[in-house]
């Protein structure tokens, strides 16, 4: 099956070249150079994969504002961020705004293909294994205050539903799978079908704090282990 690719970059030079090696790698590879042209394609059709660069043109943010438009419309697409700005408050900007990866520009080209193969076999999970596959054993699973469930793939917290991407769910599951076991980022990478620097899920981290924060400002389940990784303690759930 040939994977569909869609490159949104404003750089000519930089876009091409991209292009052309995506191409070589056997993907099929739609290119644009600004928001409104790439949106205008994905209300008609969707990519396998969306790569996205942050400043489009005379947007300076025109890819974060891309990102939010593309996730609302196709919830379980894999998005990526390839760009040059490498500050924190980008990176987690982009998570926010429900991208499943962040990349700098000076990353090889084999990085990018390993990034790019591990959200390709998110696409096969999706859509090859049937609900009962996933790790948790009920269609709706409690764990205290937080509830799951595994068909519509949606998280709620005291009945609130939090807005999660797919990639924050997955992770979200794996912490909460035998509560007070420290998962490690490869684990959480692992339960996610991503590849991703460690900073990567840290982000990804914080976004699930902020969700669980904006229903309920003392939400504080998740505890980081400096060095080793994070483990769920919930003292309002049932599960020891």
């Amino acid at each position: 099956m040939s994977i569909k690719i869609a490159l949104v970059e404003d750089d000519e030079i930089i876009r091409n070249n991209y292009s052309e090696i995506l191409a070589d790698e056997g993907f099929e590879v739609v290119v644009f150079s600004n928001r409104q042209e790439a949106m205008n394609y994905f209300q008609t059709a969707l990519p396998d994969i969306a790569i996205l660069d942050v400043g489009l043109q005379e947007e300076r943010d025109g890819g974060f504002k891309l990102c939010s438009d593309l996730r609302r419309l196709a919830p379980k697409l894999p998005i990526i961020f390839l760009t040059s700005r490498d500050d924190e408050i980008d990176r987690i900007s982009g998570l926010r705004l429900g991208a499943d990866d962040y990349i700098t520009k000076d990353a090889s080209i084999n990085f990018i293909m390993v990034r790019i193969e591990a959200l390709f076999h998110r696409i096969e999970v999706i859509t090859q294994s049937e609900p009962s596959e996933l790790k948790i054993e009920q269609n709706h699973s409690e764990f205290g205050l937080l509830r799951l469930d595994k068909k519509l793939l949606k998280a709620a917290w005291k009945n609130t539903p939090l807005d999660l991407s797919l990639t924050q769910f997955w992770i979200l599951c794996e912490l909460v799978t035998n509560p007070g076991e420290v998962k490690t980022c490869d684990k959480l990478m692992h339960a996610a079908h991503i590849c991703v620097e460690p900073n990567t899920i840290t982000a990804h981290i914080k976004m699930i704090r902020s969700r669980f924060r904006d229903i309920d400002n003392e939400f504080d389940c998740i505890k980081t282990e400096r060095s080793a990784g994070y483990r769920w303690l919930d003292k309002n759930s049932d599960i020891d």
